[in-house]
């Protein structure tokens, strides 16, 4: 038998709808016998075949290969070059190449700088595989016995108990009371009831397979055997692992805008440069081909804003620390410009935009006159708020109904509520502590109550019962004179009561009378019907609901005899209650709307309850369409892509249909952010522009896969976050027009030099231009790196992720600006050449050009905070950084003109008052320009012009 098994496909095993087979079914396809498990052979034939049980990783960029990576950039080749040219010619002319190896230092930062963004290792797999149990109990050759679960085989008998981890998946034998916490993979909290039931529909989703069990999920009760019918990358959370190694990181907008400034800066620097040398040497001959190759080098090292890749890591770290104050961890830095680009915001239901706490809404009671509709006040688990009969607030006494509904909240309860220094909490199920905060606002407190009537008899929940049932004295222990005997509240003079608590429908089944005011009544088609209708007209509002009867008793009955003691039950009324939501989130939401911002919700949880706290947040339109899994399922890639333009919630979802949803949006050019905290959310967060994981009840998994983790795990901290992307995009914008404008300035400077200034040589070396594009821009730049938020910064939609960094007249303004600042050097470097001369100073031109640059820069930095506004009508103390920088930076220029250390290392000339004053003079010349054209635009846009 062994030498067939092991030359199936194993392949034809994993693909096997296991939950839709019974199990002598199961057995026999996998070979293994109930009682006796596999034998010792039979495991060893099988781990030939299936190999050992583990998550397996493919071999992704080795360390080496990302530093490599990062000398690929065409700004870095093009510099290298230039240090190769600059040395050779520095030798030649028995020069020390200080200008190759600054040059050379600053490709080696950059290099250094880029690696370090990239090089954090992808440790998702790595925390997918400690969700693996490291030992397990199975059954083989007819003994139970201990084995290292990575030795686990398809056919293998496991036997679980509470608080054991699974670590393959497979079809339950056996069940008694297990109970299985499946969150990390299905992303809902609610432990799930497993059993041996018939087989399922092939369509059940993984949180509705009652019959199977998961790898990487935990038994929180009962016991189990379970028949292992798929082990390794074959389980559900290989699946994940497979999906999870799948996914390519796509370069950020903001990537993909610096290597479109890369290529247009090289590529415009060629251009030029071989107009300056072709046009040179056949203006002046083959003689000046060595001095127009220095002029060359020089331009190359204008045109490359070498101090751009640290200004922009700068301010993204800034922003980084901006958004830890908003609640939003970034893990990395390309993150923070991306959420400014988003368009679309997925949305987790459960915690995200809910507070993963269950609060009654609403109370159904049956009276005298017809039914009575109780709303609930206040949120959370804290006892505070009313029960409100429309505006009216009502007092248990005022129904005796209620104070009897409420009794049997806290009696038939297992969940204790507690305060603490940060709060309300519950130990427990959080459907009974909502019952319990219901009651204790409506002054019913448990410990009182529980210490007055303890319990006789308790009947426990079972999925096949779907109730829980309790038996307590109706005469108070302690004859408390706050807490009435239940014979009073009840109105019976039996001995014993018992309370039940469960599905609606199914405790309905059970009654024969429904309690009308004080007293029951006979339990009527009608009625029945009626109570059916406000069942179903709860559930439809997404509440859970949950219904409550009694029966008073003469005798307490025996253990396990349920069958009998609930029969014959009496109908109290009907509990309404949801996993509230966020009261912020509304307005978050409210917000993303303004902004542009299309807000989705994908959930595991039922379509009702996604559709009702969708309509109620605004994210969806009443009668909006919800998407389940399963009609997800029969949708091709065109039919889904058409669907995510316009459904908002998702619900009963899949791992792979989150994955899907997040990629046909991608498809149509969105910017996705992901929320999610579950293993099986790591896929998507991972594909996603933008990951989110929760901060408090997200996995490591899911963490490790993301790039921005909440703190709180509330989605307004996501669209607090998304402002600061904004902000530090708007930033990132301007101080590249001001890095650029005035680098274009520099090379249409250095290319006119041999033309208009014949003979005089280059007015600038390599090594005054990296002073300028790494001190001189870069200081200031940083300073506008942390400009504050334009007032309607989320009062517009989102720019075009699409869009090329020029785009929005930065690319006009570029040009302008270096043509008007190229003007005003030249400018001055044909009168200081001419009036240096004149003066028996021959090399004091170049100075005075350099310091000329440098000081306009300081202008510039000025006057570019703002678009539209005046220097003089902002507040000077809104970014006290900049005048800082500017006044730095000033002093710092001067030292190279006047400090004979530096200024010999970087070839300077000392200055005269005249000379210095004229620098400062023409200096000025640009902040004018840029607050002319500001005056000008806002008298055109005005209308006047």
């Amino acid at each position: 038998m062994t030498p067939d098994f092991a030359s199936t496909n194993p392949g034809s095993h994993a693909a096997t709808a296991w939950h839709t087979l019974d199990l002598e079914h199961a057995l026999a396809r996998l070979e293994s016998d109930r009682y006796q498990g596999l034998t010792h052979a039979e495991v060893k034939a099988r781990q030939k075949v299936y190999g050992l049980n583990e998550l397996e990783e493919r071999g992704g960029r080795s360390t080496f290969r990302i530093l490599l990576d990062q000398f690929t950039n065409i700004m870095l080749l093009m510099l290298m070059a230039v240090a190769v040219v600059s040395a050779i010619l520095d030798i030649r002319n028995d020069n020390f190449p200080k200008d190759a190896i600054a040059i050379f230092l600053i490709v080696v930062l950059n290099g250094i700088l880029g690696y370090l963004q990239e090089s954090r290792a992808e440790k998702a797999l790595a925390a997918l595989k400690q969700l693996s149990a490291p030992t397990v109990r199975v059954l083989r050759d007819g003994k139970v016995s201990e084995v290292e679960a990575k030795y686990l085989v398809p056919g293998d008998i496991m036997l679980l108990d509470a608080g054991r981890q699974i670590s393959a998946d497979g079809l339950l034998l056996e069940a008694s009371n297990l109970q299985v916490r499946e969150s990390s993979l299905t992303g809902e909290a609610e432990a799930v009831m497993k059993q041996t039931t018939q087989p399922l529909d092939a369509e059940a989703s993984l949180g509705d397979r009652t019959n199977m069990v998961f790898q990487g999920t935990e038994v929180i009760n009962g016991r189990g055997t379970v028949l292992i019918t798929s082990t390794g990358m074959k389980t559900e959370l290989g699946r994940i692992a497979t999906m999870l190694q799948d996914v390519e990181a796509d370069p950020t907008p903001l990537q993909l805008r610096m290597t479109q400034l890369g290529n247009v800066l090289v590529g415009s620097s060629l251009v030029l440069v071989a107009l300056v040398v072709v046009g040179g040497v056949l203006y002046a001959g083959r003689d000046a081909f060595e001095d127009l190759l220095e002029v060359s080098l020089s331009m190359a090292v204008a045109v490359v804003p070498e101090g751009l890749p640290a200004v922009i890591t700068v301010t993204l770290a800034l922003g980084t620390q901006r958004m830890v104050k908003r609640h939003a961890l970034i893990r990395k830095l390309p993150a923070v410009e991306t959420l400014g680009s988003v368009t679309t915001i997925c949305s987790d239901k459960t915690g995200t935009l809910t507070q993963n706490k269950m609060v009654v809404q609403q109370v159904e009671l049956m009276g005298e006159s017809g039914s009575i509709e109780l709303t609930v006040t206040g949120d959370g688990y804290e006892p505070a708020g009313e029960c409100r009969q429309g505006d009216r607030a009502i007092a248990p006494q005022d129904f005796p109904a209620l104070q009897a509904l409420m009794a049997a909240c806290v009696l038939c309860n297992d969940a204790i509520l507690q305060e603490q220094s940060e709060g309300w909490s519950i130990l427990g199920d959080p459907t009974e502590g909502a019952l319990l905060t219901l009651a204790g606002k409506i002054q019913f407190e448990q410990s009182t109550w529980t210490e007055q009537f303890p319990r006789q008899v308790e009947f426990p929940f079972t999925s096949e019962r779907k109730r829980m049932s309790v038996v307590v004295p109706t005469q108070g222990r302690y004859g408390n004179r706050d807490v009435p005997h239940l014979s009073t509240v009840l109105n019976t003079d039996c001995s014993s009561v018992l309370f039940c608590k469960g599905s609606p429908e199914l405790i309905l089944e059970q009654c024969t009378q429904v309690q009308l005011g004080d007293r029951p009544e006979p339990l009527t088609a009608e009625l029945r019907q009626h109570i059916l209708d406000q069942n179903n007209q709860l559930a439809g509002r997404g509440l859970r609901v949950l219904g409550f009867a009694y029966r008073p008793l003469d005798d307490i009955p025996p253990e396990r005899s349920e069958q009998t003691a609930e029969q014959s039950l009496i109908w109290l009324g009907l509990v309404g209650m949801l996993d509230a939501p966020r009261p912020e989130v509304r307005e978050a939401v409210k917000r993303c709307r303004q902004a542009g911002i299309r807000p989705i919700m994908i959930t595991g949880d039922h379509q009702l309850t996604a559709r009702a706290i969708a309509e109620d947040l605004g994210i969806a339109e009443p009668g909006t369409l919800v998407l389940t899994g399963r009609e997800l399922e029969h949708l091709d890639t065109q039919e889904l892509e058409a669907h995510v333009k316009r459904v908002s919630v998702y619900a009963r979802v899949s791992p792979e249909h989150k994955l899907r949803i997040v990629r046909a949006l991608q498809r149509q050019g969105k910017i996705v952010a992901m929320t999610g905290d579950g293993v099986n959310d790591a896929p998507a967060l991972k594909q996603a522009n933008i990951g989110i994981a929760m901060g408090i009840t997200g996995t490591d998994v899911s963490k490790e896969a993301s790039d921005m983790v909440l703190l709180d795990d509330n989605f307004a901290s996501i669209v607090a976050a998304t402002e600061e992307g904004r902000v530090v995009y708007s930033n990132i914008r301007r101080f590249v027009k001001y890095v650029l404008g005035s680098n274009i300035g520099e090379v249409l400077t250095i290319a006119a030099s041999p033309i208009l200034v014949p003979g005089g040589g280059v007015p600038l070396i390599p090594l005054q231009i990296l002073w300028m594009n790494l001190v001189t821009d870069g200081l200031p730049a940083l300073a506008l790196a942390v400009e504050p938020a334009e007032p309607n910064v989320m009062q517009r939609p989102p720019h075009d992720p699409q869009e090329n960094i020029f785009a929005r007249g930065l690319g006009s303004y570029m040009l302008r600006i270096g043509v008007v600042f190229a003007i005003i050097t030249i400018t001055l470097m044909v009168f200081s050449f001419h009036f240096t001369m004149r003066e028996g100073h021959p090399e004091r031109w170049k100075t005075m050009v350099f310091t000329m640059l440098c000081l306009s820069q300081m202008g510039h930095a000025i006057a570019v905070r703002s678009s539209s506004r005046l220097t003089i009508e902002m507040n000077p103390f809104s970014n006290v950084y900049v005048w800082g920088a500017v006044l730095v930076t000033t002093v710092l220029q001067l030292m190279l003109i006047y400090v004979e250390p530096l200024r010999l290392f970087f070839g300077t000339q000392v200055l005269n008052a005249t000379e210095l004053a004229i620098c400062f003079g023409f200096s000025t010349l640009l902040f004018v320009w840029v607050e002319l054209e500001k005056l000008f635009i806002r008298w055109y846009r005005s209308g006047k012009g």
